[in-house]
């Protein structure tokens, strides 16, 4: 499998993943131009234009986090649990950050006007506290096992800390702690952020 990808971009949850699920990947850098590291016109790759796409080894290409992060657990019966309501804790949490916390991260990435990133940074604050009732006193967000809620959630989090988003204290000691994770670990080395 290939992940292409942009260092810390939302791609960085699709990279934590695949190393924790034991999957072997390679991985391509995606640069602003759209130009992959090794040369290729991405937009060819993905029409829709951004990071993450995984292409598989039969060449197919699965794009947005939410299916790719769901693909790789499928793949090796990890990062979800099997059975319960954790399985659909997970889903619903993932859903979340991909609907409600990474849309209003758009106007930091853009040269948006102060009054729209005031918008967004409230709306943020607002979703990042209900994802920190969901988390309680477990080490992960749904439980004691990582699932693909938390590889997305450190990604937030860490945008988070970039843009000076303040978050609820409880999600300050995830991020120190998700830090520590060997999987993200090695997904920040391999990506040039540790």
């Amino acid at each position: 499998m290939i992940l292409y990808y942009a260092p810390g971009a939302c791609s960085l949850a699709d990279h934590i993943a695949l190393i924790e699920a034991g999957l072997s990947y390679k991985l391509v850098a995606v640069g602003r131009d759209k130009r992959t590291d090794d040369g290729r016109d991405f937009w060819t790759i993905n029409p829709k234009g951004y990071t993450p796409a995984l292409e598989l080894d039969d060449g197919t290409v699965l794009t947005e986090n939410l299916a790719i992060l769901a693909y790789v657990a499928h793949l090796t019966g990890r990062l979800l649990p099997e059975d319960g309501f954790g399985r659909w804790r997970a889903l619903e949490a993932t859903s979340f950050m991909t609907t409600e916390i990474h849309g209003n991260f758009r106007p930091y990435f853009y040269d948006a006007p102060q009054a729209e990133k005031d918008t967004a940074r409230k709306i943020l604050d607002r979703r990042f506290a209900t994802i920190a009732e969901q988390l309680d006193d477990k080490p992960f967000l749904v439980g004691e096992r990582m699932t693909i809620a938390d590889p997305y959630l450190f990604v937030m989090l860490t945008w988070a800390a970039m843009f000076e988003v303040e978050v609820p204290e409880r999600l300050d000691a995830y991020l120190a702690r998700m830090k520590t994770e060997p999987s993200v670990v090695k997904a920040l080395a391999e990506e040039g952020l540790a």
